[in-house]
């Protein structure tokens, strides 16, 4: 008899930063569930979303490329129209679905505009829409006031979106589990975006005065991009002191928290049908969040670690009871780009030629083996978006990280000494040769991975021929 190959539960969190979780122990979040899984698989400390905006990074998900290489350049909602993955495209889940997979999609989307996940190989679909009607018609005179910088929730932990879209996935997990067939089931929660709006007993949790400063609160902007600036001034926020950014980080761990517990909700259905054992669990987050570092909101115009670095665990199947059986990995990772690679392979499913896909199988970091081949940097990259097109591209090794912006000065940020990156190096002449060496290292990169913004002489003389003002 043929052995069934696994199921695949996929959890995102949409901003989720990497250093607000519970097992990262940096910051005061507490998240039970999320530690719990990071003991019982393999947690990625240096995971890093390709592009730091919600629908590109989503579309890089399914297509297994960069989103330049598809046009996916920054969120279709935006302010101009843009290209998104379009169904013909390949996708590993509609691979997953061909092959007999039973798939599910729930939460947020984020992939096509026109096109559901339908198109994409997902069997069902519960939607964002789904639950905002549920709230319409259960809570219609519902309303807040405090915008994007987030308030309390009035509604029952029961109604908050987080526990509805549990107890939907909850219901899902109970069908599939009918089905004599493997499954996928795709689960992406729309929290902890701002604004954040915990509910109770969650928006309790956390006291204003008890939250630490981020690293990189204190930031001058001395010898930064303009936009860095004028971005404070855009959201109105130029003059808050941490005292008032503390209620917002208070609310963001809330939401986090809440999070947490929905997703222990979710984990727990699986044990208890007896699935468990038998699942890959995948927890992720497409990008982080500023929310207040640098004293800035949201996630645009910036390449820190705030942002771009993310969650990443992964537990593989016949991890389950009270043995602790976790490891770290601090391997530079693609949370996005290197998992349809990484599921293919530990699926073996050869559904496309392995060349079209641009991330590399985790696989042997999965098995404690250390590659010396893996890659030592990564790249991440910004298009612009709602607040008008500004062009960067990002490369992160153990020590540097070097942000090149096309329009603007560059950065350079010491990232041993300097882990909150306040202080940009870029003009100091000691730095000159590394700065050289890490401009030609993202150029190659970048032309490896086909992005055209490196495809014609202005830009790739920035890069190569010391064409960029501003610094060294």
């Amino acid at each position: 008899m043929k052995e069934r190959r696994p199921n695949v539960l996929l959890i995102t969190a949409d901003q989720l930063r990497e250093d607000c979780v519970g097992f990262s122990g940096k910051y005061p979040v507490r998240t039970p569930h999320i530690d719990r899984l990071s003991e019982q698989g393999v947690s990625f400390s240096h995971a890093y979303s390709v592009l730091p905006v919600c629908a590109p990074a989503r579309q890089s998900l399914l297509r297994g490329r960069r989103p330049e290489t598809f046009g996916a350049l920054w969120n279709y909602s935006g302010a101009l129209p843009v290209a998104a993955l379009p169904p013909e495209a390949y996708t590993w889940t509609r691979a997953l679905a061909e092959s007999g997979y039973a798939t599910a999609y729930l939460g947020k989307w984020g992939v096509n505009p026109v096109h559901g996940p339908a198109a994409y190989g997902f069997d069902s679909y519960v939607s964002e829409a789904e639950y905002h009607d549920f709230i319409s018609q259960k809570h219609p005179d519902v309303r807040y006031e405090n915008g994007f910088f987030g308030e309390e929730s009035p509604l029952p932990l029961e109604d908050a979106e987080t526990h509805w879209l549990a107890a939907r996935a909850s219901e899902t997990l109970e069908r599939l589990q009918g089905e004599d067939r493997p499954w996928h089931m795709a689960l992406h929660f729309s929290d902890p975006h701002l604004p954040c709006r915990p509910s109770l007993p969650f928006a309790a949790m956390y006291a204003a005065a008890d939250i630490p400063e981020w690293a990189g609160f204190r930031d001058t902007f001395a010898g930064k991009p303009y936009i860095q600036r004028q971005q404070l001034e855009s959201w109105g926020v130029a003059d808050y002191d941490w005292q008032d950014w503390a209620p917002i980080v208070a609310r963001y761990y809330a939401i986090i928290s809440q999070l947490d517990d929905a997703i222990g909700q979710v984990l727990g259905t699986l044990d208890r049908l007896g699935m468990a054992d038998n699942t890959i669990v995948i927890l992720t987050a497409d990008h982080g969040d500023m929310c207040g570092s640098h004293g800035m909101m949201d996630k645009h115009y910036i390449m820190y670690d705030d942002v771009v670095r993310v969650p990443l665990i992964i537990r593989m199947p016949g991890v389950v009871g009270d043995v602790e059986v976790g490891g770290r990995c601090d391997r530079f990772v693609y949370n996005f780009l290197d998992l349809p690679p990484t599921l293919l392979e530990l699926l073996n499913l050869q559904t496309c030629d392995p060349g079209d896909l641009q991330g590399r199988s985790l696989s042997p970091l999965l098995a404690g083996e250390e590659p010396a081949d893996w890659r030592d940097a990564v790249v991440s990259t910004y298009n612009g978006q709602q607040f008008g097109l500004y062009t960067q591209r990002m490369i992160r090794t153990a020590e540097w990280k070097y942000v090149w912006n096309l329009t603007d000065v560059d950065e350079l940020y010491d990232m041993v000494n300097d882990p909150g990156e306040l202080v940009n190096v870029s003009g100091k002449l000691e730095h000159a040769e590394l700065l050289a060496v890490l401009r030609r290292r993202l150029f190659e990169q970048l032309s490896v991975d086909g992005d055209a913004i490196v495809a014609n002489e202005w830009t790739k003389r920035q890069l190569l021929q010391g064409g960029k003002l501003g610094g060294i």
